[in-house]
């Protein structure tokens, strides 16, 4: 029997270092190998569908090309292609669960603070909780992730044990957590609002505007979208200052939110560039955009620099797109992108 590594090491000159025929490798050799491949593919998908899935198709590929054939070369070059694989997949892999470590020990801070902060309203609990709070924050000092969770739920069954008792012996402060539980529910629904908004305008940002085309997309929904693009911006920050530009872009964005219905949304695309996603078709999208002319279009009084205060003639140039069944966003964007350059090529001949 011919060993594979003698098989791949005898690459030397002369008849004793010729290579061996393929047929002359053990093939049950050969199949313990790929059936080898094809396991380590579906251990790593068991132990993370996302990070494994990648590492099996490629194992696949490798598994399958050696079933067609193979030579010392070959070889040579599948076990380098299994090594670089597993490399990679165990990169990814530590820094997963990594991540996962460090989010664990940051909410078993928070939960000690929490659990600390309850016991000292109340003395009866307060050395319990005190003795808890330490071992969860020691907890947070391991490495090891399955020792992490293992002292999880030690230190979590104790927790609802003391908790339980806590709701027999005192009602009252069982009403409190829970209304420290809305409030933190409440903050965090109103940072979940902050991050889609933009911070200057207040409307949507570009980051929610393309979730909300995106979902339409992915949902069949019909849609249209408007761009506007302000004119002569540039001017009035080069003229004015970039307070008063901010002025501008502030009260604009308000006047386009007065105008707009509650189920469709504006937002802020990017600079002096505001995108309408609108329900309906283009005749919808229009019809939008006539409004805007009549009614968000005029005089407006902005603050500058040294708190002086200038009026300002303020328009824009608008494209107006419907998305149609198989289109993607940009091909949608390109579209209303190219409206809007010729209604601002159309403005600037008009002015000239």
């Amino acid at each position: 029997m011919i060993s594979i590594k003698k098989y791949l090491d005898s690459d030397g000159p002369g008849p004793a270092a010729a290579e061996p025929e393929p047929d002359q490798l053990p093939s049950a050799t050969m199949d313990c190998y790929r059936a080898a491949l094809l396991a380590i593919g579906k251990v790593a998908v068991q132990i993370g569908p996302d990070l494994g899935a990648d590492l099996e198709t490629n194992l696949r590929g490798i598994e399958r090309r050696l079933s067609v054939g193979f030579s010392p070369e070959s070889l040579r070059r599948t076990a380098n292609q299994v090594e670089v694989q597993l490399n990679e997949w165990g990169t990814r892999v530590s820094g997963h669960f990594k991540e996962q470590a460090d989010e664990v020990k940051e909410l078993l801070i928070a939960l000690a603070k929490t659990a600390e902060s309850v016991g000292s309203r109340d003395q009866g609990y307060s050395s319990k909780f005190s003795d808890l709070t330490g071992r969860l924050a020691r907890i947070a000092d391991l490495n090891d992730l399955t020792q992490i969770r293992s002292s999880i739920v030690e230190r979590v069954t104790e927790l609802k044990s003391s908790v339980d008792q806590m709701t027999l012996d005192n009602q009252r402060l069982v009403a409190q957590l829970r209304a420290e539980v809305s409030t933190y529910e409440s903050k965090l629904k109103s940072v979940e609002t902050l991050a889609s908004k933009d911070q200057l305008t207040n409307v949507a940002n570009r980051r929610s505007i393309e979730e909300r085309m995106q979902w339409n997309i992915d949902k069949c929904q019909d849609f249209s979208v408007v761009m506007v693009d302000l004119n002569r911006f540039k001017q009035v920050n080069d003229t004015y200052g970039h307070l008063a530009g901010d002025d501008l872009l502030k009260q604009f964005a308000a006047e386009m939110r007065l105008i707009t219905r509650s189920g469709d949304l504006v937002g802020r695309w990017g600079g002096d560039e505001f995108l309408v996603i609108l329900s309906g078709d283009l005749k919808t999208a229009k019809a939008y955009a006539e409004r805007v002319r009549q009614m968000v279009f005029g005089m407006y009084t902005v603050r500058g620099t040294g708190n002086s205060s200038v009026v300002i003639l303020v328009n824009a140039s608008i494209g107006n797109a419907e998305w149609h069944c198989g289109e993607t966003m940009l091909q949608l964007i390109a579209k209303a992108d190219a409206e809007m350059y010729l209604d601002k090529k159309i403005s600037r001949e008009k002015a000239s």
